[in-house]
């Protein structure tokens, strides 16, 4: 297949999913946030920017520890996990992986500015979307290009390359169902980092990064500073500036949780268990398994239709989909494991109970097992 082939490929994938992404999203909001994912841009053998004294993935890590336990200390609802809690590097197709595979309600990246003059100072906090400046594109282009250290990146990233502007005409048309509630959250981190902490507001904007557009849940990408500026790096690598900067990352995540919770208090789950007719085989995919009890309508679910729940060996069991064809039920778990749910396998039911397949098969066959 040609290069020119492959690139028409990928960009009608995805324009695909920017027509199909907010029905896939519609209604599947959860009433609360309960988790949220810090992610520490860079790491490892990507030092991210390079200041006189300091790496991009060192503060970035600092900060995003800091933030995420003043989220535990003052959120006690709220769960926090990390993309990374060391100096270790993480794909960038794996940091929205760990998102969506944790059904987290939001998504923060932190990472740190730079500029070939000294001069540029000051903090912005992007969202998925339409770039409206090359200095936008120029950041997502920087921030993209991590995926250089990886292997096997073209395949990974569907032909995506950083460097070219053709493809973010494509990759930034894309702006999640999401958005305003991203954009809500960014303003709210724009004025913490004015209002308590002082720095210079360079605005909320837009771009195409990679890990927003594979993020199924509302998400920004903050810029603490340049590190190119003596003082702005200055300030970035001292104990003080990264706990002021933290602070107000979480103040803005406080002040959105409890926004958003008034506004949603009163939503109510999707109904998704109508009643089957007795005596019939169905088939459905199971793809999660917890010891705790989920809502129907925690974000990891979202997107997939018929969700069930039943429990079994002491564990809560989930399932989408809800057909008596043996074989529907098989491309569905195909579909699952492409989205990527790893754990996924067809189980059977009748009358609300799980039997085997064996079973499931010997009755479709007209067999009399006990």
């Amino acid at each position: 297949m040609s290069e020119t082939v492959k690139r028409f490929r990928n960009i009608f994938g995805i324009l695909f999913l920017i027509i199909m992404m907010p029905a896939l999203l519609l209604s599947q909001a959860p009433p609360k946030i309960s988790r949220v994912v810090i992610d520490a841009g860079h790491g490892g053998k990507d030092p991210g920017a390079i200041g006189k004294n300091s790496r991009e993935k060192d503060i970035v890590l600092q900060v995003a520890l800091k933030t995420g336990a003043y989220i535990e200390q003052y959120c006690e609802d709220v769960e926090v996990i990390y993309t990374r809690k060391t100096d270790e590097f993480i794909e960038l197709h794996k940091r929205a992986q760990i998102a969506n595979e944790n059904g987290a309600d939001v998504f923060i990246s932190i990472h740190c500015n730079s500029n070939p003059s000294s001069k540029p100072y000051g903090t912005e906090t992007f969202v998925m979307g339409l770039h409206k400046s090359t200095e936008n594109l120029d950041v997502a282009k920087t921030e993209n290009a991590a995926i250089f250290y990886e292997e096997d990146y073209k395949t990974q990233y569907e032909g995506f390359d950083p460097n070219s502007d053709e493809d973010y005409i494509v990759l930034s048309m894309f702006q999640s169902a999401n958005i305003d509630q991203s954009i809500g959250l960014s303003s709210k981190v724009q004025q913490q980092f004015t209002d308590r902490v002082g720095r210079k507001d360079r605005g909320v904007k837009q771009a195409g990064f990679w890990v927003l557009y594979k993020t199924t849940m509302p998400g920004i990408l903050i810029e603490l500073g340049f590190l190119s500026n003596p003082q702005e790096e200055k300030f970035l690598m001292s104990e003080s500036g990264q706990d002021y900067m933290a602070s107000a990352i979480f103040r803005a995540f406080r002040d959105f949780k409890k926004e958003f919770e008034d506004q949603n208090g009163d939503m109510k789950p999707l109904v998704v268990n109508p009643p089957e007719p007795e005596q019939q085989v169905f088939y459905r995919v199971q793809f999660a398994s917890y010891k705790k009890e989920k809502s129907l309508d925690f974000r990891k679910f979202r997107g997939l239709d018929q969700i069930k729940m039943y429990e079994h060996d002491g564990q809560y069991k989930y399932t989408a989909g809800n057909t008596e064809n043996f074989e529907d039920a098989k491309k569905l778990k195909e579909d699952l494991r492409e989205k990527g749910y790893k754990d996924v396998f067809v189980v059977a039911f009748m009358n609300g109970e799980r039997i085997s397949l064996d079973k499931a098969k010997a009755i479709a066959e007209n067999k009399n097992l006990p």
